[in-house]
């Protein structure tokens, strides 16, 4: 039986989350669990009057390609990778993994050498209309230790593809949150403090952002690249870390300068250190953003997802985004997570911002 869910994300991913004009082309990537989404994508750019451009692969393929890739697989973009982002007009892409564990034994070191190889192809779509969401399989739903119905309806919330009207849900996040870029409007010094946390930061001169669906899907955060050198103190991290098939748990950094100085985790702190070490950039920070999105209020192991909960902050190690004014460079772009519902605070200037979770 089809989900209506599922064509009314579609219809937020093609009509509201990018721009599109007829006769664009627009790329589609999904492993094929998420065949019921592209499939809905698909229709809706065809009755838009694009060109839809499908990559459906079948799930497991970057595992083949970490166990028996060889060095030239990772240290250089072929012609064929490089024409697909210069000739497409907007991208979708779909989170649709049906193992998240599947590059748990890959090795750190050519996955950092991947990720520089393919950062510059990012970046030539980061500069078209793109967006990013997730289609629910078993292996989220494990993750998240829900069941797969509840972890769909938690995706359709997050995401207000279970109302009658979820652009006009969008809208309405989108002018709360210009609410509170008003009010950050000049500000300077950011410090966040918590259990185990007290750092400070400068954001004098940065632009935050307004992300409210058009790039993340779901979203709801208000975001910006911190000064590079301001970030001083300790933070210690609520959440584990989820990223290249690895759970890194516990992590705590010191900052001095804007520069981690200390570093370690209660779980897999090796591949911790790796990261730092991938290049000068990936010690810095490269954004800190404001999770707003009170229909996520729960951790489910998925970074899309658990940065947006409502009531916490995080921190990104590595790239900048250059619109916020942040002008770090890193193959790195790597987000950690502070909770602020639970005896947290963040004061803007010396006066308080939100207590709790809570703006004041």
């Amino acid at each position: 039986m089809s989900d209506a869910r599922v064509t009314n994300l579609a219809k937020i991913l093609t009509q509201y989350s990018i721009v599109v004009k007829r006769g664009m082309t627009v790329s589609i990537a999904a492993t094929s669990a998420a065949e019921t989404l592209v499939a809905a994508c698909y229709e809706e750019l065809i009755k838009l009057g694009c060109y839809p451009v499908v990559n459906m692969t079948p799930p497991g393929l970057n595992e083949i390609l970490f166990r028996h890739g060889q060095a030239h697989h990772f240290n250089r973009a072929t012609a064929f990778q490089k024409a697909a982002v210069r000739l497409a007009d907007a991208s979708i892409r779909i989170q649709s993994e049906i193992n998240t564990r599947s590059l748990s034994s890959a090795d750190p070191a050519k996955q950092a050498m991947l990720s520089k190889v393919t950062r510059p192809l990012s970046n030539v779509m980061l500069r078209k209309s793109w967006v990013l969401t997730l289609f629910p399989t078993t292996a989220y739903a494990q993750d998240a230790e829900m069941s797969l119905k509840d972890f769909e309806d938690f995706v359709y919330g997050a995401t207000f593809a279970d109302e009658a009207n979820p652009v006009r849900a969008w809208e309405a996040i989108r002018r709360d949150q210009d609410r509170l870029i008003r009010k950050l409007k000049g500000a300077d010094q950011i410090r966040i403090v918590g259990p185990g946390t007290d750092l400070t930061l400068s954001v004098r001169g940065r632009t935050f952002i307004n992300s409210a669906g058009t790039h993340n899907m779901p979203s709801g955060e208000i975001f910006t690249g911190p000064i590079e050198e301001s970030a001083e103190g300790v933070v210690q991290y609520d959440f584990p870390v989820c990223n290249a098939g690895r759970e890194i748990d516990g992590i705590r950094l010191v900052f001095r300068k804007g520069v981690v100085v200390e570093a370690s985790a209660t779980k897999n702190e090796a591949f911790l250190k790796a990261m730092l070490d991938m290049d000068p950039g990936a010690r810095r920070l490269g954004e800190l953003g404001i999770g707003t999105n009170r229909n996520i209020q729960r951790f489910i192991k998925n970074i899309l997802f658990d940065e947006k909960i409502g009531g916490t902050v995080h921190l990104a190690l590595g790239k900048s985004y250059p619109e916020t004014g942040g002008v770090n460079k890193s193959a790195l772009h790597w987000d950690m997570i502070k909770d602020l519902r639970k005896g947290g605070a963040l004061y803007v200037d010396g006066k308080l911002f939100q207590k709790d979770g809570r703006f004041v």
